[in-house]
Protein backbone atom coordinates (compact mmCIF):
# COMPACT_ATOMS: atom_id res chain seq x y z
CA UNK A 1 0.00 0.00 0.00
CA UNK A 2 1.64 3.65 -1.24
CA UNK A 3 0.69 6.80 0.94
CA UNK A 4 1.73 10.07 0.63
CA UNK A 5 2.63 11.15 4.17
CA UNK A 6 5.97 12.87 4.18
CA UNK A 7 7.97 14.14 1.09
CA UNK A 8 10.42 11.52 1.96
CA UNK A 9 8.13 8.48 1.72
CA UNK A 10 8.67 8.29 -2.33
CA UNK A 11 12.10 8.35 -3.59
CA UNK A 12 13.69 11.03 -5.59
CA UNK A 13 13.11 9.28 -8.92
CA UNK A 14 9.63 9.19 -8.45
CA UNK A 15 8.74 12.44 -6.99
CA UNK A 16 10.13 13.87 -10.32
CA UNK A 17 8.21 11.61 -12.60
CA UNK A 18 5.09 12.65 -10.84
CA UNK A 19 5.97 16.44 -11.00
CA UNK A 20 6.79 15.52 -14.55
CA UNK A 21 3.16 14.07 -15.38
CA UNK A 22 1.62 16.56 -13.28
CA UNK A 23 2.92 19.47 -15.99
CA UNK A 24 1.80 17.05 -19.10
CA UNK A 25 -1.85 17.21 -16.99
CA UNK A 26 -1.59 20.54 -16.98
CA UNK A 27 -1.33 20.87 -20.63
CA UNK A 28 -3.83 18.44 -21.44
CA UNK A 29 -6.31 20.24 -19.36
CA UNK A 30 -5.09 23.44 -20.56
CA UNK A 31 -5.85 22.25 -24.60
CA UNK A 32 -9.32 20.93 -23.38
CA UNK A 33 -8.34 17.36 -23.33
CA UNK A 34 -10.93 14.80 -21.51
CA UNK A 35 -9.27 12.40 -18.99
CA UNK A 36 -11.79 10.42 -17.12
CA UNK A 37 -8.99 7.82 -15.71
CA UNK A 38 -10.49 7.85 -12.03
CA UNK A 39 -13.85 7.52 -13.09
CA UNK A 40 -16.41 5.95 -10.60
CA UNK A 41 -13.29 6.46 -7.96
CA UNK A 42 -14.42 7.87 -4.47
CA UNK A 43 -11.81 10.58 -2.50
CA UNK A 44 -12.83 11.32 0.95
CA UNK A 45 -11.17 14.75 2.07
CA UNK A 46 -11.26 14.87 6.18
CA UNK A 47 -10.67 18.22 7.71
CA UNK A 48 -10.06 20.05 10.89
CA UNK A 49 -8.41 22.77 9.24
CA UNK A 50 -10.21 25.25 7.10
CA UNK A 51 -8.65 25.42 4.03
CA UNK A 52 -9.30 27.56 0.54
CA UNK A 53 -6.71 25.97 -2.44
CA UNK A 54 -6.18 22.26 -0.82
CA UNK A 55 -10.52 21.34 -1.09
CA UNK A 56 -10.71 23.19 -4.15
CA UNK A 57 -7.92 21.57 -6.05
CA UNK A 58 -8.37 18.79 -4.79
CA UNK A 59 -12.21 18.32 -5.17
CA UNK A 60 -11.47 20.06 -8.67
CA UNK A 61 -9.04 17.14 -9.12
CA UNK A 62 -11.27 14.32 -9.18
CA UNK A 63 -13.84 15.88 -10.93
CA UNK A 64 -11.52 16.40 -14.05
CA UNK A 65 -10.28 12.81 -13.73
CA UNK A 66 -14.12 12.18 -13.50
CA UNK A 67 -14.12 10.80 -10.11
CA UNK A 68 -15.59 12.04 -6.92
CA UNK A 69 -14.35 13.49 -4.07
CA UNK A 70 -16.61 13.51 -0.08
CA UNK A 71 -15.69 17.21 1.88
CA UNK A 72 -15.56 15.60 5.46
CA UNK A 73 -15.65 18.22 8.55
CA UNK A 74 -14.77 17.61 11.58
CA UNK A 75 -18.12 19.07 12.52
CA UNK A 76 -20.10 16.97 10.17
CA UNK A 77 -18.66 13.83 11.01
CA UNK A 78 -18.03 11.61 14.18
CA UNK A 79 -14.91 11.81 14.51
CA UNK A 80 -15.40 15.38 15.64
CA UNK A 81 -17.72 13.80 18.43
CA UNK A 82 -14.86 11.46 20.28
CA UNK A 83 -15.15 8.45 18.38
CA UNK A 84 -12.02 6.16 17.97
CA UNK A 85 -9.72 7.26 15.50
CA UNK A 86 -9.41 3.81 14.82
CA UNK A 87 -13.13 3.50 14.09
CA UNK A 88 -13.55 6.01 11.75
CA UNK A 89 -10.67 5.13 9.50
CA UNK A 90 -11.52 1.51 8.86
CA UNK A 91 -15.26 2.63 8.30
CA UNK A 92 -13.96 5.46 5.79
CA UNK A 93 -11.60 2.43 3.96
CA UNK A 94 -14.09 0.48 3.60
CA UNK A 95 -16.07 2.86 1.64
CA UNK A 96 -13.80 5.05 -0.29
CA UNK A 97 -10.56 4.13 -2.93
CA UNK A 98 -8.47 6.89 -1.25
CA UNK A 99 -8.39 9.58 1.70
CA UNK A 100 -7.05 12.81 1.96
CA UNK A 101 -6.57 14.42 5.27
CA UNK A 102 -6.06 18.05 6.49
CA UNK A 103 -5.59 18.02 10.47
CA UNK A 104 -3.42 19.17 13.07
CA UNK A 105 -2.36 15.80 14.60
CA UNK A 106 0.39 14.18 12.20
CA UNK A 107 -0.15 10.86 14.59
CA UNK A 108 -4.17 11.14 13.31
CA UNK A 109 -2.79 10.80 9.76
CA UNK A 110 -0.35 7.79 10.93
CA UNK A 111 -3.31 6.06 12.88
CA UNK A 112 -5.44 6.17 9.84
CA UNK A 113 -2.32 4.87 7.38
CA UNK A 114 -1.73 1.95 10.39
CA UNK A 115 -5.36 0.79 9.57
CA UNK A 116 -6.41 1.17 6.06
CA UNK A 117 -6.12 -0.85 3.23
CA UNK A 118 -6.53 2.77 1.05
CA UNK A 119 -4.12 5.36 0.34
CA UNK A 120 -3.63 8.34 2.47
CA UNK A 121 -2.50 11.44 1.82
CA UNK A 122 -1.07 13.90 4.12
CA UNK A 123 -2.64 17.39 2.91
CA UNK A 124 -1.31 19.49 6.05
CA UNK A 125 -0.81 18.36 9.51
CA UNK A 126 1.22 19.87 12.24
CA UNK A 127 4.56 17.91 11.19
CA UNK A 128 4.75 19.08 7.30
CA UNK A 129 2.97 19.88 3.87
CA UNK A 130 4.70 17.38 1.29
CA UNK A 131 1.48 18.19 -1.15
CA UNK A 132 2.48 21.97 -1.14
CA UNK A 133 6.14 21.06 -1.84
CA UNK A 134 4.78 18.58 -4.87
CA UNK A 135 3.42 21.78 -6.32
CA UNK A 136 6.37 24.15 -5.78
CA UNK A 137 8.92 22.35 -7.41
CA UNK A 138 6.88 22.04 -10.17
CA UNK A 139 6.33 25.18 -10.50
CA UNK A 140 9.80 25.78 -10.19
CA UNK A 141 10.55 23.20 -13.10
CA UNK A 142 8.09 25.05 -15.43
CA UNK A 143 9.84 28.55 -14.74
CA UNK A 144 13.34 27.84 -14.06
CA UNK A 145 14.49 24.35 -14.65
CA UNK A 146 16.01 21.52 -12.43
CA UNK A 147 16.99 22.98 -9.07
CA UNK A 148 19.70 20.47 -8.32
CA UNK A 149 22.25 22.21 -7.29
CA UNK A 150 20.50 25.69 -6.69
CA UNK A 151 20.12 27.59 -2.87
CA UNK A 152 16.65 27.99 -1.80
CA UNK A 153 16.21 30.80 1.41
CA UNK A 154 13.48 30.14 3.74
CA UNK A 155 12.66 33.07 5.69
CA UNK A 156 10.42 33.14 9.00
CA UNK A 157 9.05 30.41 11.28
CA UNK A 158 10.76 26.97 11.62
CA UNK A 159 7.02 25.32 11.16
CA UNK A 160 5.67 22.84 9.29
CA UNK A 161 6.38 23.92 5.61
CA UNK A 162 10.01 24.76 6.71
CA UNK A 163 10.12 20.92 8.02
CA UNK A 164 9.02 20.13 4.34
CA UNK A 165 11.41 22.19 2.48
CA UNK A 166 13.98 20.83 4.37
CA UNK A 167 12.56 16.92 3.17
CA UNK A 168 12.81 18.27 -0.29
CA UNK A 169 16.49 20.17 -0.23
CA UNK A 170 17.36 16.09 0.80
CA UNK A 171 14.96 14.68 -2.42
CA UNK A 172 15.98 17.13 -4.73
CA UNK A 173 19.38 18.07 -4.22
CA UNK A 174 19.59 21.77 -3.32
CA UNK A 175 21.00 23.67 -0.50
CA UNK A 176 18.23 25.09 2.02
CA UNK A 177 19.48 28.55 3.92
CA UNK A 178 17.13 28.84 7.01
CA UNK A 179 16.20 31.95 8.30
CA UNK A 180 14.46 32.51 11.39
CA UNK A 181 14.32 34.49 14.51
CA UNK A 182 16.16 33.17 17.83
CA UNK A 183 13.52 30.73 19.58
CA UNK A 184 11.76 29.68 15.80
CA UNK A 185 13.74 27.63 14.55
CA UNK A 186 12.80 24.25 13.21
CA UNK A 187 12.12 20.83 15.02
CA UNK A 188 15.35 19.37 16.64
CA UNK A 189 14.37 16.59 15.42
CA UNK A 190 14.02 17.58 11.47
CA UNK A 191 17.39 19.53 11.80
CA UNK A 192 19.23 16.43 12.93
CA UNK A 193 18.03 14.31 10.33
CA UNK A 194 18.22 16.70 7.60
CA UNK A 195 21.33 19.02 8.56
CA UNK A 196 23.68 17.94 5.62
CA UNK A 197 21.15 19.92 3.32
CA UNK A 198 20.51 23.11 5.26
CA UNK A 199 22.22 25.86 6.99
CA UNK A 200 20.60 27.82 9.69
CA UNK A 201 20.62 31.61 10.11
CA UNK A 202 19.19 34.39 12.33
CA UNK A 203 19.95 36.84 9.81
CA UNK A 204 17.63 37.01 6.72
CA UNK A 205 19.85 39.19 4.60
CA UNK A 206 23.02 36.40 4.87
CA UNK A 207 20.33 33.54 4.14
CA UNK A 208 19.02 35.01 1.03
CA UNK A 209 23.28 35.50 -0.46
CA UNK A 210 23.33 33.50 -3.21
CA UNK A 211 19.47 32.02 -3.84
CA UNK A 212 17.40 31.57 -6.24
CA UNK A 213 14.73 30.90 -5.00
CA UNK A 214 13.18 32.56 -1.79
CA UNK A 215 10.12 31.10 0.54
CA UNK A 216 8.16 32.39 3.18
CA UNK A 217 4.87 31.70 4.94
CA UNK A 218 2.72 33.71 7.88
CA UNK A 219 4.12 34.83 10.97
CA UNK A 220 1.86 33.07 13.06
CA UNK A 221 0.34 29.84 11.55
CA UNK A 222 -3.40 27.74 12.53
CA UNK A 223 -3.65 27.62 15.58
CA UNK A 224 -1.13 30.23 16.84
CA UNK A 225 -3.50 33.48 16.53
CA UNK A 226 -3.37 34.58 20.22
CA UNK A 227 0.51 34.60 19.45
CA UNK A 228 0.45 37.08 16.54
CA UNK A 229 1.35 40.44 18.44
CA UNK A 230 4.21 38.51 20.39
CA UNK A 231 5.06 37.19 16.59
CA UNK A 232 5.18 40.42 15.36
CA UNK A 233 7.54 41.54 17.14
CA UNK A 234 10.13 38.48 17.05
CA UNK A 235 9.94 38.65 13.49
CA UNK A 236 9.78 42.22 12.15
CA UNK A 237 13.39 41.91 10.06
CA UNK A 238 12.10 39.05 7.99
CA UNK A 239 9.86 40.43 6.08
CA UNK A 240 10.53 39.47 2.62
CA UNK A 241 10.46 42.92 0.93
CA UNK A 242 12.59 44.29 -2.35
CA UNK A 243 15.27 45.12 0.10
CA UNK A 244 15.83 41.24 1.03
CA UNK A 245 14.71 39.93 -2.48
CA UNK A 246 18.29 42.16 -3.79
CA UNK A 247 20.35 39.92 -1.55
CA UNK A 248 19.39 37.18 -3.61
CA UNK A 249 19.94 36.52 -6.91
CA UNK A 250 19.27 39.31 -9.75
CA UNK A 251 17.24 36.11 -10.86
CA UNK A 252 15.51 34.87 -7.98
CA UNK A 253 12.38 34.02 -7.70
CA UNK A 254 9.70 34.00 -4.83
CA UNK A 255 7.27 31.71 -3.54
CA UNK A 256 4.54 31.49 -1.02
CA UNK A 257 1.88 29.02 -0.17
CA UNK A 258 -0.63 31.34 0.75
CA UNK A 259 -2.98 32.94 2.72
CA UNK A 260 -0.76 35.79 2.70
CA UNK A 261 -0.37 39.10 5.02
CA UNK A 262 1.03 41.78 2.74
CA UNK A 263 2.38 43.91 5.24
CA UNK A 264 3.57 41.22 7.35
CA UNK A 265 5.70 38.00 6.28
CA UNK A 266 6.06 39.85 2.24
CA UNK A 267 5.56 43.26 1.04
CA UNK A 268 2.63 43.70 -1.73
CA UNK A 269 5.63 44.55 -4.59
CA UNK A 270 7.22 41.56 -3.93
CA UNK A 271 4.21 39.15 -3.76
CA UNK A 272 2.51 41.05 -6.69
CA UNK A 273 5.74 41.74 -8.27
CA UNK A 274 7.67 40.12 -11.48
CA UNK A 275 9.81 37.89 -8.99
CA UNK A 276 6.69 36.34 -7.55
CA UNK A 277 5.53 32.89 -8.53
CA UNK A 278 2.65 32.30 -6.20
CA UNK A 279 0.31 32.36 -8.91
CA UNK A 280 1.58 29.39 -10.58
CA UNK A 281 2.33 27.87 -7.41
CA UNK A 282 -1.03 27.82 -6.25
CA UNK A 283 -2.81 26.90 -9.72
CA UNK A 284 -0.08 23.94 -9.73
CA UNK A 285 -1.41 22.46 -6.53
CA UNK A 286 -4.31 21.53 -8.80
CA UNK A 287 -1.97 19.44 -11.10
CA UNK A 288 0.61 18.36 -8.65
CA UNK A 289 -2.28 16.73 -6.91
CA UNK A 290 -4.17 15.04 -9.42
CA UNK A 291 -0.90 13.34 -10.98
CA UNK A 292 -0.37 12.40 -7.07
CA UNK A 293 -3.74 10.86 -6.80
CA UNK A 294 -3.08 8.61 -10.12
CA UNK A 295 0.09 7.34 -8.74
CA UNK A 296 -1.29 6.07 -5.52
CA UNK A 297 -4.15 4.47 -7.39
CA UNK A 298 -1.91 3.00 -10.30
Amino acid sequence: MKHFINLDDLSTKTLNGIIDNAIALKKQHKAGEINETLKNKTLAMIFDKSSTRTRVSFEAGMAQLGGHALFLSDRDIQLGRGEPTTDTAIVIGSMVDIIMMRVSSHETINTFASNNSVPIINALSDESHPCQLLADMMTYKEHKGSIQGRTVAWIGDGNNMCHTYMQAAKAFGFTLNIATPKGYEPNQTFTNNYQDHIVLFNNAKKACQNADLVVTDVWASMGQEDEQAKRAIAFKEFQVDQDLMKHSNSDAVFMHCLPAHRGEEVSADVIDGSQSLVWDEAENRLHAQKSLLLYLLG
